[in-house]
């Protein structure tokens, strides 16, 4: 559930954006991303979205379908257009984002009224994230999905902090979520907006104290922190990969999180294949057109050493 947009990223990397005169146009925004990423491992999947009711719009519900993503739920708002993100590309790790969410993105008028909260609360998984969080009627239709699923099944907050998006702290809103999900994902950045913490292990404990059951706190080129509360830690190192593009990176690894847990492997297992398909998307250009299916990421492992 959460923001679906489109990236218009320039066709050579390396160049700034008002040098840019090619680009390339791809379904965008991180839950969107997520569930493409789950359904290009095999996973059934549908998001709750809204667009404009524009070309744009209908060109990322055309998507959603190519990619096997239900989108009954992704609706069109008359009066907002579909949002467009603009990305430099500066590898390995600079990748400036521009927003033209104005006057208002659609995905942040779903109402709570227009939920289907029946099919929220038989989701294996339900995924929301923190932008979801930044202004109502999302605000609220966000809280009350996480409400009705009552933390049944997997019910992942990823923090998804995104400053130029928020008018005020998040501080409230995130506790209100934390407290009724059951698995948190963040890097160190997004942790401490949502904790006070950012060192990874004491970041991870805050958020095990604020309600979840898993905490995930992903540290870039020093792998990935995972606790659950049952005592469990598994801190597993990166995939080496050339950096193309980072930024659907964090994505993929959302999607193939999903999927170990649905697959019930242990803790460990569960991260070096988030991982891996991480990496994989850091290797290529697009983000949702990148996602890898499971003979790319089970190559990756393989030559790492396995799952």
């Amino acid at each position: 559930m959460g923001r679906i947009g489109v990236d218009l990223y320039p066709l050579t990397t390396g160049v700034p954006l008002a040098e840019a005169d090619t680009f390339g146009k791809f379904l965008g925004g991180s839950p969107a991303n997520v569930a493409v990423a789950a359904a290009r491992l095999g996973r059934r999947v549908a998001l709750i979205s809204r667009t404009g009711a524009d070309p744009f719009g209908a060109y990322l519900r055309a998507e959603l379908r190519e990619f096997g993503v239900d989108g009954r739920w992704v609706a069109e708002v008359a009066d907002h257009p579909t949002p467009i993100t603009f990305c430099e590309i500066f590898p390995p790790d600079r990748f400036p984002l521009y927003f033209y969410r104005l006057p208002k993105a659609p995905d942040l008028e779903i109402a709570a009224e227009e939920l289907d909260l029946e099919a929220i609360r038989g989701a294996r998984v339900f995924w929301m994230t923190g932008t979801g969080l930044s202004e109502e009627p999302s605000r609220t239709a966000t809280l009350a999905a996480l409400e009705a699923r009552a933390k049944s099944g997997t019910t992942v907050f990823d923090l998804d902090w995104r400053p130029t998006l928020w008018r005020e702290k998040p501080g409230a809103h995130y506790e209100r979520a934390l407290a009724l999900a059951t698995v948190a994902v963040g890097n160190a950045e997004e942790c401490e907006i949502a904790t006070g913490e950012s060192e990874p292990y004491a970041a991870a404990r805050a958020l095990l104290a604020a309600g979840v059951e898993l905490a995930v706190v992903k540290r870039g080129p020093e792998g990935v922190l995972a606790v659950h509360r049952d005592g469990t830690v598994a801190e597993v190192p990166p995939v080496p990969v050339r950096v193309v593009n980072g930024l659907g990176a964090g994505d993929a690894f959302g999607g193939a999180l999903c999927h170990g847990l649905l697959a019930g492997w242990d803790l460990a297992a569960v991260m070096r294949y988030a991982n891996a398909a991480g990496a994989i998307v850091a290797s290529r250009l697009a983000c949702a057109s990148a996602m890898p299916v499971r003979d790319e990421v089970e190559e990756v492992l393989g030559r790492a050493g396995g799952v």
